[in-house]
Parts: C-alpha cells; structure tokens; sequence
C-alpha cells in the first residue's frame, strides 16, 4: 500500500539545495536549459598563474563590520550572534544569495570595476568560485588566521579546483546518489544497474541536471566526471536514451521527486542525500545510497571577493566556522555532510541520531566513492547539455 505524506511538508524542508530548485534557480533553468546547475559550470576553469593575492597581514585583531552573503536556510540560529560575541566584530548577515549565476550576472560589472558590492565574504558554489579565481576577483585565504584549516577533510583540501585551498574554504558539502523505497522495491538497492531492472519498469526517474543526472552514470561505465569527455557524456546519454525508448524511466526531474518516491509511484530515484535525511524521518522505507561505482559530490565554498573592506574580518569568520563544535551547530541544522574531519565527538554531544546517520556523517568508504565535476568551460556546457537535453525533452 502506498505511504500518503502531506505535501505541506515538502514545502518546509530546510535543504539549501531544494531550495535552488525553485525561484531564481528555476528561473534561470528556463533561459539556461534542462540543466541550470550544469549550465552554471560554465567558466573560466583556469586560475590567475600567479595565483590569488592575499592582502599583507600586520597581526592585529580583526576589528568593525564583517558583510556576509549567504544562501537562504544555510545558517543555524544563534551561530551569528556567537560569533559577535566571541570576536567583538559586527556582523551583516543577508540570505541574498539565491543562485550562482545570478549572483555573478549582478555583480560582474563592479567587480570588473573593483567596485565594492557590498559582502566582504560570499558563498558560491565550487565551480562558481574557481571561475572568480581565474577572473583574478578574490584574494587569497591568510594562513595565520586561518589556524583551524587543519580541521578540513584531507579530500577537500586536496581538491583539483584549488589544491591546499589557497582562495576557496569549503562550507558545506552534499552527496548525489540513489534513493529507493524498500516497499516499492522489495530489496535493497546497490548499484546503478539496478535502475534497469525490469521490475521497476515506469518506477525510475533521473535528474534532468546533466552533471547531477550522467555523473553516477559515467563512472558506473568507467567514465571520468573529473575530466570530463564528450565521449564519456554520450556514452553515458546513449544508455539513458535506450532504458527510457524501453519504457524503464518515468520521468526526469529536478528536486521534484520527493513526493512519487515517498508515495511509491517511484521505486529508484537519483537524489540528494539532504532531502532523504528529512524525509526519512515520516518514512523509514526510505534509503539513500552511493552506488557501489560512485556518486558525485557538491561543495558550497567561502570566499573573500578582492573588493572587501574587511579580509581580516572575513579570515576570523572562516576560522570560526572550521571549529569544529561551533561547525557542529551548523551541520546540526544545515542536515548537510560535513567538510571538517573527525565530527562525531562533536556531533555525539548535539545529537547522537545526527552523528549515526551516515547521510550526514558518511564514512571514509563512502567518501572516497564521492567525485566531483570540474568547472566546465563554454564549449563542454553547451555540448553536454545540448546532447543530454535531446533525451530528457527538458
């Protein structure tokens, strides 16, 4: 029998990443193709040669006002008013910062101006971040006041994107994988080739986003999603094309897959750890996994844009964050992966259901099966995305 959940709950997940599904997001989906997040990786994947400057540091204390500019529902309550007290610092908060692309459409011009824009810390994707980076719009991280980076997951730091992370500090992180409902499926799900099972006929539904749809599916072929080819994407769409003219796929989704999953209309969806953590707790037949070949992973990092007026400011909220049980306080509301190391001591003393739940406190194994697409250039987005959005009808 099908599990009925109030649709008023979905309305008041607290996931960062539902969120974007919807309002600006969703707007920009619209100019931007079947896969605006995929369509966000367009960039500039170099950084400046020289790599980004950091201001020269004299040792005094950080001091005055510190201007942040944060995604909705991606911070706990109380955390900034600790901060203010434990630093003296004053803190401007705004949740104005709604999605990547349009966050850089609006501020483009004065940041090629060296214009102040009004937040001297901001929290960009990771692709959106290397693109400022290699646009030379950021400075440079201190070492010094940064003492807590040796909190930092050793995956996290030796990240690609930005090795030793010298301009970008992760905040938060997500796990894309597959969910299932063990009513609808009558067993455990493992691996990406279970979507194809002719028993779940009609019963299946996959991101329409390119990177978050193909990813999984490319290293299940053997495929690289850290190097991206065409012929890795296509190979990938062509096993898409074929299991959905067979009828396997129901449909292809963004954020909406919650409610057929919770229902049982969809035995396997492709989704992100944040909204299973949340909806598990009305419905324990719900399960989320990373395929035995891989999942892909989504950072959310803090930068300090090359207009600020207070980068001392910027580095003490950076290092306050990386304590890891001021971070406790903020994985214990965010419900995201932490990107500090060794959090279930602190997590234990919050919440000891938090800590043992592998959605938010995942193990070495599974972390280790996580990969993360690069920033793509113009050429790729358009190529990935064109091909892919011919099998989705997005």
């Amino acid at each position: 029998m099908a599990t009925e959940i109030d649709p008023r709950m979905f309305a008041s997940l607290s996931s960062r990443r539902r969120f974007i599904g919807g309002g600006a997001a969703a707007a920009a989906a619209l100019v931007l193709g079947p896969s605006f997040l995929a369509a966000c990786g367009k960039s500039d994947n170099s950084s400046s040669s020289s790599g980004p400057a950091t201001p020269s540091d004299d040792g005094s204390p950080a001091t005055g006002k510190l201007r942040i500019s944060n995604w909705p529902l991606y911070m706990a309550d109380g955390f900034v008013a600790a901060f203010q007290t434990a630093t003296g610092l004053t803190v401007d908060y705004k949740e104005d910062f709604n999605d990547n692309e349009e966050w850089f459409a609006k501020n483009k011009e004065p940041l090629s101006r060296k214009q102040d824009i009004g937040a001297d810390l901001v929290v960009p994707t990771q692709f959106m971040a290397a693109r400022l980076n290699g646009l030379g719009w950021l400075n440079g991280i201190s070492e010094s006041r940064w003492t807590n980076k040796k909190n930092m997951r050793p995956d996290l730091l030796d990240a690609k994107v930005d090795p030793g992370r010298k301009f970008s500090a992760p905040y938060m992180s997500g796990m894309v994988g597959l969910a299932y409902n063990k009513a609808a499926t009558g067993r455990d799900i493992t691996k990406i080739e279970d979507l194809w099972d002719p028993a779940y006929k009609g019963k299946v539904s996959l991101f329409s986003d390119t990177q978050d749809g193909l990813g999984m599916i490319m290293l299940s072929q053997g495929s690289s999603v850290e190097d991206p080819t065409m012929e890795g994407v296509q190979k990938a769409i062509d096993l898409v094309k074929e299991q959905k003219d067979k009828g396997q796929v129901r449909r292809f989704t963004g954020n909406d897959y919650a409610d057929d999953l919770a229902a049982g209309n969809v035995a396997i969806a492709q989704a992100y750890s944040g909204d299973v953590v949340q909806l598990q707790a009305d419905n324990p037949d719900l399960h989320f996994i990373v395929p035995e070949a891989g999942g892909t992973t989504f950072v959310d990092t803090m930068v300090i844009p090359y207009t600020t007026e207070n980068q001392k400011a910027a580095e003490e909220w950076i290092n306050y964050v990386y304590d890891r049980p001021n971070y406790a306080k903020l994985i214990q509301f965010v419900m995201y992966v932490p990107v500090l190391s060794d959090m279930t001591d602190e997590l234990n003393k919050l919440d000891k259901g938090l800590a043992a739940n592998p959605l938010v406190n995942p193990s070495k194994e599974t972390l280790d099966k996580l990969k993360s697409w690069p920033a793509l250039t113009d050429e790729q987005t358009q190529q990935f995305n064109t091909a892919y959005a011919a099998v989705t009808g997005a």
